[in-house]
């Protein structure tokens, strides 16, 4: 059984009146990408400072890395590392010296410190503007030196707090490259985000969270599987075999002209199957078989109420002739 990275029982946290986490449960495996999605002040920062100890909870049974949070807050943030929305970047300093200074922070060794800040600048593509001034990098280049920054101490898991909030598609797309390759290596990450489509690539398993309670979780597959309006669309060039389907199968919307139809389903494998099943038992044969499910844009608005979402994600179908 894959162990946890980060286990969490009963989180709170308020502030004041309000309260933020109101006694969520976490379990994050090892190894993998867990994405906590939510609109702006639904606590998804609160739960990484939380977990990452620099904020102290009000409730809860919490371990990272295998540590209990309360009792081993030094062997936490020894496993840990953390990179915000806001870049930690010391503008007036080069790449390089961001980097050594994160290494002797570590307390590395010399020798290691400047191999290993080589060698990640090397992987970050940051060779050519190490010996710059960080004030002068794109906010691209910023962000890879604040995740190269927090690598400098081998970090197994990492907490990524919105870590692509005002990057270039461009730019986004190289962070999600860079993710899935520390996922590669075995580091764990904790991703917050509120772009849906960030979500939905990277994560192997996804939490919603809506004014300090967990909405739902499940991959991006299961979660899309609870909302309804999901259906497959069988297309027909032979208009016997539309007809035929057409009188059998129920709950159909028809498409005369397109010779179509379209049957509610949730998109799961055993639905796919029965239907599959009838059609060669009844000897009718559709030309096209197109599953469409609701895409996270209708998970998102549907268990969070929020009516604004800032980057839209792009309803996906799967098809299979």
């Amino acid at each position: 059984m894959t162990s946890l990275a980060i286990a969490a029982k009963g989180l709170r946290k308020s502030y004041g009146d309000k309260v933020v986490l109101d006694g969520i449960d976490l379990s994050v495996p090892a190894g993998t990408i867990f994405s906590l999605l939510g609109p702006n002040g639904a606590g998804k920062t609160t739960a990484v400072k939380i977990l990452s100890t620099l904020v102290a909870p009000d409730g809860g049974d919490l371990r990272v890395g295998g540590h209990d949070l309360a009792a081993e807050p030094q062997a936490v943030r020894a496993a840990i590392g953390v990179t915000g929305q806001f870049s930690a970047v010391d503008g007036l300093i080069t790449g390089e010296e961001n980097m050594l200074l994160m290494a002797d922070l570590h307390r590395l060794p010399k020798r290691e410190g400047r191999r290993t800040v080589a060698a990640l600048l090397e992987r970050f593509d940051l060779v050519e503007a190490a010996k710059k001034p960080a004030a002068g990098y794109s906010g691209g280049m910023k962000r890879r030196l604040d995740i190269a920054m927090t690598l400098v101490g081998g970090p197994r898991i990492i907490f990524l707090d919105e870590p692509t909030t005002g990057l270039d598609p461009r730019s986004r797309h190289t962070m999600w490259q860079i993710i899935r390759e520390l996922v590669s290596d075995g580091v764990t990450v904790f991703l917050t985000t509120q772009y849906l489509e960030e979500a939905d690539e990277l994560a192997d398993r996804i939490a919603v969270l809506d004014n300090g309670t967990l909405a739902a979780e499940g991959s991006a597959e299961e979660l899309k599987r609870l909302i309804p309006g999901g259906h497959v669309r069988l297309r027909f060039s032979d208009p016997a075999a539309y007809r035929s389907a057409a009188s059998a199968l129920r709950e159909t919307v028809r498409d005369d002209e397109a010779l179509a139809l379209q049957i509610p389903s949730d998109g799961s494998q055993r639905e796919l199957r029965s239907l599959l099943d009838w059609l060669d038992s009844a000897g009718v044969e559709a030309d096209e078989l197109t599953v469409h499910t609701p895409d996270l844009d209708d998970v998102f608005f549907a268990l969070t109420g929020s009516t604004t979402v800032p980057a839209q994600h792009h309803q996906t179908e799967e098809a299979a002739r």
